[in-house]
């Protein structure tokens, strides 16, 4: 398996944490809110700020409801950057991209500053009223580890994450420690545990003498218990399993999590992109084409914004996909198209790759080079080394 450096360790946090769970407000409040949240996991990201804001009118209280905003709004950021995949999270070390990513707009900046600080505030002053507040200790947590994702993701504060990383990690600890029922609270601490164990020997040190705590098997389990628990952050800890699976490369079990998934939550496009790029993971191509060709068909229809590279993504999988079976021309029509749309470059380079073992298995040695050279330049520009150490050995 590949380390997780530091930055990326946190980053990964941030595909993890993607979306805590609410606290516990009136009934309107909590039907809006849950509303909401399956509008966020459904893609319907507008729809969901309205029932959000809709939910802060029944309970101006609730650290959930300003909670879910700036999750919102955290969101919409990453969505337009397209990095809300699994692969930006495998295997991609933390030296930065000669690529930069486009500066969020600087009201949807203010809008998540603003929404994330009055949830702490709610819940610090919660705690303050009565220490032993198990759910408001849970609210606080929730609140700054969500903090933590977005400096990692958008801000590139890997101290200021950290920092934020270690609150939420105490606070779930002692939700833990005094409700041991609280399944749900395992999710933050187990996603922390897991990371701390993939750090390099030096950066593990120092993320035990700061006072996280380490162990994959130990993170992977509390996890699995949150996920099974039935919590208002089981879906996010389903996510947390499917990214954590293909790490682990337990690939059935991740399959397992995008099946439920994609059940529940059907408009949810990202979901059957996911599965396709498992099933290449897991060395099934046959079963990627099938699964993307079905999300083609199922999503042809779609008008709703796009994440930034969508588009090229979904055809550099099935392009992929057709490679691995053989469909030489199909393989080829879909992996050209990736490139000339908009996407990242790390995506255009994987095309470029196997275009160039298309071409070596053609015999066309002059193409393949050209492709691999490519591969290359696009891969080392946007933090790929791996595509571009891949290209460098098949160079003829």
């Amino acid at each position: 398996m590949t380390r997780l450096p530091g930055s990326a360790a946190l980053a990964s946090a941030a595909l993890i944490l993607a979306s805590a769970p609410p606290a516990r407000g009136n009934p309107e409040s909590e039907a809006l809110r849950a509303k909401a949240a399956s509008q966020i996991y459904n893609l319907d990201h507008d729809l969901a700020v309205a029932t959000f804001r809709q939910a802060v009118a029944a309970d101006p209280q609730d650290p959930g409801v300003y909670r879910g905003l700036a999750t919102s709004s955290w969101l919409s950021i990453t969505f337009r950057r397209g990095n809300m995949t699994v692969d930006d999270y495998l295997g991609r070390p933390n030296r930065p991209s000669n690529a930069p990513l486009p500066k969020p707009p600087p009201e949807t900046v203010a809008a998540f500053h603003d929404a994330i600080e009055r949830a702490i505030a709610i819940a610090r002053k919660r705690i303050a009223s009565n220490p032993r507040d198990a759910d408001a200790h849970y609210q606080l947590g929730a609140a700054v580890g969500l903090r933590a994702s977005y400096m990692a993701t958008v801000d590139g504060s890997v101290m200021g994450a950290f920092r934020s990383a270690r609150e939420a990690f105490d606070e779930h600890e002692t939700v833990l420690a005094l409700a041991p029922a609280r399944k749900d609270a395992g999710l933050i601490v187990g996603t922390y545990r897991y990371i701390v164990s993939a750090l390099a020997l030096p950066l593990r040190w120092v993320a035990y003498v700061a006072g996280f705590g380490g162990g994959k098997e130990r993170g992977i389990r509390l996890i699995e218990d949150a996920a099974a628990y039935n919590g208002d952050n089981r879906t996010d800890a389903r996510f947390a399993l499917m990214l954590l699976y293909n790490r682990e490369r337990r690939y059935d079990d991740a399959l397992g999590q995008l099946a439920q998934m994609r059940e529940q939550y059907p408009r949810n496009r990202l979901l059957w992109l996911e599965t396709g790029s498992t099933c290449l993971r897991a060395g099934r191509p046959a079963d990627a084409e099938r699964v993307l060709d079905e999300g083609f068909t199922r999503f042809a229809d779609d008008r709703r914004p796009r994440m930034f590279g969508e588009d090229a993504l979904w055809r550099y999988k099935r392009g992929t996909a057709r490679a691995g079976i053989g469909k030489a021309a199909e393989a080829e029509a879909d992996l050209r198209t990736a490139i000339r749309l908009e996407g990242r470059k790390w995506v255009q380079a994987r095309a470029h790759l196997e275009l160039g073992r298309l071409a070596l298995k053609a015999g066309n040695r002059a193409a393949a080079r050209a492709e691999l050279q490519a591969a290359v330049t696009l891969g080392e520009s946007d933090n790929d080394p791996l595509t571009a150490e891949e290209a460098r050995r098949l160079m003829p």
